[in-house]
């Protein structure tokens, strides 16, 4: 009877192998390894253990070892082609990349197909200073991958913006293949896309694991590191992209990308022009050389970017809003009718409509045509908004929430906590409010430096926020936080923010929407100074309205949200006052622009700097100003924009009726 049950001992141990198996692929190295050395043990002889044994060392950085065992594999087992690559991983694991070709080459000799192979010779390539043949040696591995139709499929799905489609698809392939790299820089798209960098970055580094030059993954590192704040470190990934694939427009464009959320700006320029070089037919790239000029004040070439991106695609709809975004650019009869005409066109992308409803709105204004600029606006509000929907139920509610948890007894209870740098000035209120012109005033002190809209602030909160339901996540998170847990938040936005300081003692964060985030950033920031811009109701509703956002203002699409919006932002304003009172210094437009003097004294004051007469010439600062004000603020103050809202009187009612009673407390603006 014994003998009879001898043959099971082999497939107990076939079964035991493939476990281990499954352990290295889903990233287990530890386990796999303490499997594996026993199997070996079991079995002194069998190659499989033994190279997969290899494969855990390697993944653990522990090359030596696994070259030790592979060589005698392969001395074994010649055509042992999975081991040989793996062999060749070790040698460049330790800086020997020569021999890692060399093995390479051995196995595609014989197996010409063999996508892993090529991966590994890709890198090897690169480590040996060869570009160029490493571009080609990745293109193979990606036409032999045997999974290659699900991820085209997959990343079709993510392009046509499907991806819950996408996100199936490649987590497909990775069920069978763990770690697979493509696949594994798909689902990082996915995860961007979702606005989850932090996955991202996880499942790139993983596929960085599988093939530490691939392109592919250092394409998707950059945005996912610029979406966390890291941006000194996604500048890197964007000279690292640069270093292995110099002819690739996307390797200038993530370098662009860097340098302008660095605020440098000239750097971000020339590297959208290289890219342009290599491929002038990509249009986008001309707006986004129209974008930095802009930021730059070079009004002439941003107008002539904006041109020939039309030139090269009469459909472009983004360009012909970026020229009405210029604020005073007079569109021609010839170009209102070619705007026009493509929204007749039933040939034109539908995506672009709302922006040539809102360029058609500023080309009918100039024009005195109110009552049809309105119709345009009102046209291409509707579609931003049937695209993005908000719902202001839910923010008055969370709003609510964070006023109720940030308490005056909240703030006693944490008075000792916090940073203890008092460098960031907040300047906050609503977009269209006046914050720009803030923002350049303060810019232009010796003793303040001009950044952006930081999202840092933003980022923050996302992460306190988890994936938890809405009451549990932030503000409530903070509660549970562990003592030094607020120095600390306070300590990471420094860090986070430094590479965007040029030395000068104080900067300014200049993101409206951080109104809903005073009590956090209070509470990690305590001595950082805050300003609250403030405008007419009607006028900067109506500016709201008329402006077409890249993103993140969705409450600006319908008027009845955005009187409410604007309600719930004087309630969370007023909630400061009276938990922090003379925290926030509230500075009205309107008396700003009739009283700029006064004004910029007082706000000098609140920041506790010294008076700076270039502060009252701030049109004549040159700096780098990336927001829809980024005209008006290199002009002298101007009182045109006060109450324009009359023009729009009639059709403005249902933002009356929603704005309610907060009108009154503004009739001195008027």
């Amino acid at each position: 009877m014994r003998g009879m049950s001898a043959p099971a001992r082999p497939s107990t141990f076939e079964q035991r192998l493939q476990a281990a198996h499954a352990a290295l692929r889903a990233g287990r190295a530890q386990t796999a390894e303490q499997w594996l050395r026993a199997l070996a043990a079991q079995a002194p002889d069998d190659l499989n253990s033994r190279w997969l044994l290899a494969v855990a060392l390697l993944d653990q950085d522990r090359a030596a070892e696994g070259i030790a065992l592979l060589e005698p594999v392969l001395q074994a087992a010649p055509d042992f082609a999975a081991a040989r690559v793996d062999l060749a991983r070790s040698y460049r694991s330790v800086g020997r990349p020569a021999d890692a070709r060399a093995q390479l080459r051995r196995v595609l000799e014989r197996h010409p197909h063999h996508a892993s192979a090529w991966m590994a010779y890709g890198d090897a390539l690169v480590d040996l200073g060869q570009p160029a043949d490493a571009r080609t040696a990745f293109e193979r591995a990606r036409e032999c991958d045997p999974e290659r139709p699900r991820i085209e499929a997959a990343t079709r799905a993510l392009l046509a913006d499907e991806r819950k489609t996408a996100e199936e698809l490649f987590r497909q392939v990775l069920q069978r293949d763990p770690g697979h790299a493509a696949a594994l820089c798909g689902l990082a798209a996915v995860s961007l896309a979702a606005d989850v960098p932090g996955d991202a970055e996880r499942l790139l580094r993983h596929a960085l694991r599988q093939s530490p030059h691939l392109p592919l993954a250092w394409r998707g590192l950059g945005p996912a590191l610029l979406s966390l704040g890291r941006l000194e470190e996604a500048a890197a990934a964007a000279r690292y992209l640069r270093d292995i694939e110099p002819e690739n427009p996307q390797s200038w464009i993530a370098t662009a990308a860097a340098a302008a959320r660095l605020l440098r700006q000239e750097e971000a320029l020339a590297a959208y022009e290289r890219a342009a070089q290599l491929q002038p037919a990509e249009v986008r790239l001309r707006t986004s050389i129209g974008h930095v000029n802009k930021t730059l004040g070079r009004r002439a070439q941003s107008e002539a970017a904006y041109k020939a991106a039309i030139a090269l695609d009469r459909y472009n709809a983004e360009a012909y809003w970026s020229l009405a975004d210029l604020k005073n650019y007079s569109f021609s009869d010839a170009e209102i009718a070619a705007m026009e005409a493509l929204l007749a066109d039933e040939r034109r992308p539908r995506a672009g409509d709302a922006q040539l409803h809102f360029a058609l709105g500023k080309a009918c204004e100039q024009r005195q045509q109110f009552g049809r600029a309105f119709e345009h606006y009102a046209r291409g509000n509707a579609l931003r908004r049937r695209d993005a929907p908000f719902d202001i139920e839910a923010f008055e509610q969370r709003a609510a929430r964070i006023r109720e948890f940030f308490s005056a007894e909240f703030f006693a209870a944490h008075a000792a906590d916090g940073s203890a740098s008092a460098a960031p000035i907040f300047v906050i209120g609503l977009p269209r409010s006046g914050s720009t012109l803030i923002e350049q005033i303060l810019a232009s002190h010796p003793q303040v430096e001009g950044t952006m809209e930081l999202p840092n602030i933003l980022n923050i909160v996302r992460d306190l926020n988890g994936p938890a339901p809405a009451d549990a996540g932030y503000p409530a998170r903070l509660a549970a936080l562990p003592a030094g847990a607020l120095a600390a938040l306070g300590e990471r936005y420094l860090a986070e923010t430094a590479p965007l300081r040029q030395g000068r003692a104080r900067f300014i964060d200049k993101l409206p929407n951080n109104f809903s985030h005073v009590g956090l950033i209070h509470a990690i920031l305590p001595h950082a100074t805050l300003v609250d811009a403030r405008r007419h109701p009607l006028d900067c509703c109506l500016s709201l309205y008329r402006q077409h956002f890249a993103e993140g203002q969705s409450f600006s699409y319908d008027l009845g949200d955005l009187g409410r919006y604007y309600r719930s932002y004087l309630q969370t304003m007023a909630h400061w006052d009276a938990v922090l009172p003379g925290k926030v210094l509230h500075v009205q437009y309107e008396r700003m622009v009739r009283d700029p003097e006064t004004q910029i004294r007082r706000l000098l004051q609140h920041c506790g700097l010294p008076f700076e007469p270039a502060c009252l010439s701030f049109h004549e600062t040159r700096r780098a100003v990336r927001t829809a004000s980024a005209e008006q603020v290199r002009q002298p103050i101007y009182s045109s924009s006060i109450g324009y809202w009359k023009h729009f009187a009639a059709e403005l009612e249902p933002l009356r009726a929603a704005l309610g009673d907060v009108l009154q407390s503004f009739r001195q603006c008027e």
